[in-house]
């Protein structure tokens, strides 16, 4: 007799099936009598019509005899058993042989789950295997490595097949893997990250100071048991104590002191107030004189952005024109209310002098003088004081921006009136566009552009959400304009849309985050809209504020792009040589940052910078160096490799991280180096590069040109006409010609069209300026390299005569 049953996992091919069951005997091919007929298999039991429940066996019995093996039709094909064991017998009954099928699903019950957990706290991490003949056994992985409770008594398999870490320390943190086994297969959980974060806590106080002259004594304690790391809380509470002393520990003064004090307060009040009366008799003499303190002249202020016709001669430098100005001038606005002014004023070509070419002036009269070359100054009421850092010191003092950095190298800031202009952060990839009208006629503003690091705002992410672009702020917040105003930035994600779901975050006035937009859902009637370059986004804005860029992998095939860089030290003269390999988001002002502090380590680059897609599989990525000549260098690493954790790397909150690699050369003499850096991510694909380097003769320092940096940062802040590459009067022609519709469509679809911006149709149409808003993005596109001619050909195509002006030469401009 043999007997088997079919258990049935593969729902989903045959849910709907007519199974036939069908026993045979291993006998000779001959033909034989009738009476014979008996010895051919019979079924004992037949298999009964069942129903199937997704993800559930279901199993059909056939029993027959005499036969040694039982095989089953699905819908008339053949059930394929390779998947299966087969376990043979003796029926006791028959003595015949019979069988028993294994397997193992393929989907856990339940597996474990992430999780971020305090210091020396209990970890539970829930695992369920999936079903099995015969029950599956369970061993826990902690980054691919087995956890063996022997070895180490802080980690507990319970009986129930979960882990408990009884108290976490720092090293626990890690993926953890569920791996169920059994004859048949081998399955494995999706890892769970278990990050340990150690919350800040408060040091003893420190001892009462002395009875101070105020009678009062003060004492402190520091967050320092232990120090807030991997994103702890930090202590609460006050930090520093005071408390009113006793009359017997007060300091007592003489009287004749007080008196002096006394006496001392009543001749400072009347020295203020003679002064006060002094300065109120100057002033008023003065106005009747006709010579107000106050800058109130409309065209005083407009003398600064006054456009002058400034096209560039070459590259960084620019000369006035002197032929054909009346084309590209406009006439000072005096009819605007007279007004005080307070606020920076630049000079947009740092008086750059040439042959036969007198400095360019800002000032037209006499109140203002000229100002020097590379120096910025601020105007109040009549009088300039040069003073770099005193716009952010202003800013920073207002609530709003007590979070704004003070150093100046990450900030730019200038005034602009409805002429519109530029700022931009060099070598960080950060700009900001204000196109012209986008302020209205008869105001002036003065405008900031900044980058913030990381350190000092945290942006809050949850889930698979990272960080893809600087968090920049502009401002100040609250102006109002009549257009949209254009931040470029710079973004590292692998630019597929189909992997992440992007969106735009704000900051508000209480300092909270908000998704203002979400990429690929734009409302045309939000005062936000995005375009994802390949690796610049560019965000249009009716208001100023503070943005980042946010993305969440839809699925394991996203990938931020990294960038490796390589540095040592500049000089060496002991054995020991390390090898700094940076790994930062592919941004311009991350790697800006690493350039500056490069410098000040006295640092050397060995390699040009890689790029490398880091993709959301929790894998780590390893880093090792191989293939050194064994007979002069040697590796003083213990391990085979270095490891960055996925999560540093992934959650954007450190947007570089490092490792050195330290070697020893067994002679001084040895100055040639030859290797291999490997990076990659655990069960992926990685990369080699190979270095080929003298430590000795290759001082090559950090070369700007070969980083393709700019060394230049004057015109951070351009006002007016020559922060755009088309002249204002020919942008309003080219505007009023195309904002028309025409019956053949030679309007701006076309030119939208021609610039490969047609997929920001429905955006262009919602303006009342679509031709506008369509060179305002070709102007944040192409400011350093923008081809007037190309933009005349294009028109020319399109059949407008309005071109032609572009077509000009240097010498009539």
């Amino acid at each position: 007799t043999y007997c088997t049953q079919c258990p049935l996992t593969q729902w989903r091919h045959c849910v709907f099936a007519m199974y036939r069951c069908f026993g045979s005997e291993h006998v000779a091919t001959v033909t034989l009598p009738a009476s014979f007929n008996d010895l051919f298999p019979h079924f004992l039991v037949e298999p009964d019509d069942e129903y199937i429940v997704k993800n559930k066996p279901v199993t059909l019995t056939c029993r027959s005899t005499p036969a040694t093996q039982i095989y089953f039709k699905c819908n008339g094909e053949w059930v394929h058993q390779d998947d299966h064991l087969i376990e043979r017998n003796v029926d006791p009954a028959t003595g015949k042989p019979s069988t028993r099928s294994f397997n193992l699903r393929k989907n856990f019950e339940e597996e474990p789950v992430g999780k971020e957990v305090a210091l020396n706290q209990e970890v539970l991490l829930h695992c369920h295997p999936p079903e099995g003949v015969p029950p599956a056994e369970v061993e826990w992985q902690r980054n691919e490595h087995v956890i063996d409770p022997v070895s180490d008594p802080n980690f507990l398999v319970t009986a129930d097949r979960n882990l408990i870490i009884k108290q976490a320390r720092l090293a626990d943190t890690a993926n953890y893997t569920c791996v169920a086994k059994n004859i048949v297969a081998r399955r494995k959980s999706s890892p769970a990250t278990v990050l340990v974060y150690v919350d800040g806590g408060w040091s003893d106080w420190s001892n009462w100071s002395e009875c101070g002259v105020d009678c009062s004594m003060w004492r402190s304690r520091e967050c320092t048991q232990p120090l807030p790391g991997t994103g702890g809380k930090d202590c609460q509470g006050i930090d520093l104590q005071s408390l009113n002393c006793t009359s017997q520990q007060c300091l007592q003064t003489a009287d004749g002191v007080e008196d002096v004090a006394l006496y001392v307060g009543i001749v400072a009040v009347a020295l203020c107030l003679t002064l006060i009366l002094i300065v109120v008799v100057l002033v008023y003499r003065r106005k009747k004189q006709g010579l107000d303190a106050d800058v109130a002249d409309s065209s005083i202020l407009t003398t600064g952005f006054q456009p002058m016709g400034i096209k560039p001669s070459k590259p960084g430098v620019w000369i006035p024109r002197h032929r054909n100005s009346h084309l590209l001038t406009i006439q000072p606005d005096l009819t605007t209310t007279t007004t005080s002014y307070q606020g920076t004023l630049r000079s947009r070509h740092d008086g750059t002098t040439h042959t036969g070419t007198a400095k360019f002036s800002m000032t037209n009269g006499p109140l203002l003088d000229p100002l020097h070359n590379g120096s910025h100054h601020t105007l109040h009421n009549g009088k300039i004081t040069s003073d770099p850092a005193e716009f952010m010191t202003r800013l920073s003092n207002q609530t709003y921006f007590k979070t704004l950095p003070r150093d100046v190298a990450n900030t730019s800031y200038g005034t602009f009136n409805f002429l519109g202009g530029r700022l931009t952060i060099p070598n960080t990839g950060i700009s900001l566009l204000i196109p012209p009208e986008a302020i209205p006629r008869g105001k002036i503003y003065e405008i900031y552009l900044t980058a913030q690091k990381t350190e000092d705002l945290r942006l809050p992410l949850v889930g698979c959400q990272t960080l893809l672009s600087p968090i920049v702020s502009c401002g100040p917040p609250g102006v109002v304009l009549t257009r949209p105003t254009i931040l470029s930035m710079d973004h590292c994600s692998d630019a597929c849309p189909e992997n992440w779901a992007i969106r735009l975050k704000k900051q508000n006035y209480e300092g909270v985050w908000e998704d203002v937009l979400m990429m690929g859902e734009e409302l045309i009637s939000e005062p936000y809209y995005c375009q994802l370059e390949a690796e610049t986004c560019r965000v249009f804005s009716e208001q100023l504020g503070r943005f980042s860029l946010v993305g969440e992998s839809l699925n394991m095939a996203a990938a931020k792009r990294l960038r490796l860089v390589l540095f040592s030290d500049a000089y060496c003269s002991t054995l020991e040589y390390n090898i700094r390999v940076y790994c930062m988001d592919d941004t311009q002002d991350v790697f800006k940052e690493v350039m500056q502090m490069e410098r000040q380590l006295g640092g050397r680059l060995i390699d040009e910078p890689h790029v490398l897609l880091f993709k959301d599989s929790y894998h780590n990525l390893r880093l090792s160096i191989h293939d050194m000549p064994q007979a002069h260098w040697r590796s003083k690493l213990l391990a085979g490799y270095q490891e960055i954790p996925f999560y540093h790397i992934w959650n954007g909150s450190q947007r570089f991280l490092h490792c050195t690699f330290t070697l020893e050369r067994l002679n001084l003499s040895t100055c040639e180096l030859t290797c291999q850096l490997c990076v990659w991510q655990v069960e992926g694909e990685g990369q080699s590069f190979s270095l080929d380097f003298n430590i000795a003769k290759d001082s090559r320092p950090l070369d700007p040109e070969f980083l393709l940096m700019d060394t230049n940062p004057s015109g951070s802040a351009l006002a007016g006409p020559s922060a755009f590459q088309i002249p204002y009067l020919i942008r309003q022609k080219i505007c009023s010609s195309l904002d028309t519709p025409c019956p053949n469509g030679a309007d701006w679809r076309l030119l939208a069209q021609r610039l490969k911006l047609d997929r920001h149709m429905s955006f262009f149409a919602s303006r009342a300026s679509p031709t506008s808003m369509i060179l305002d993005l070709w102007e944040a596109q192409h400011f350093h390299s923008g081809n007037l001619n190309q933009l005349a050909t294009v028109m020319a195509d399109i059949g407008k005569q309005e071109a032609m002006i572009f077509l000009v030469s240097d010498g009539e401009c």
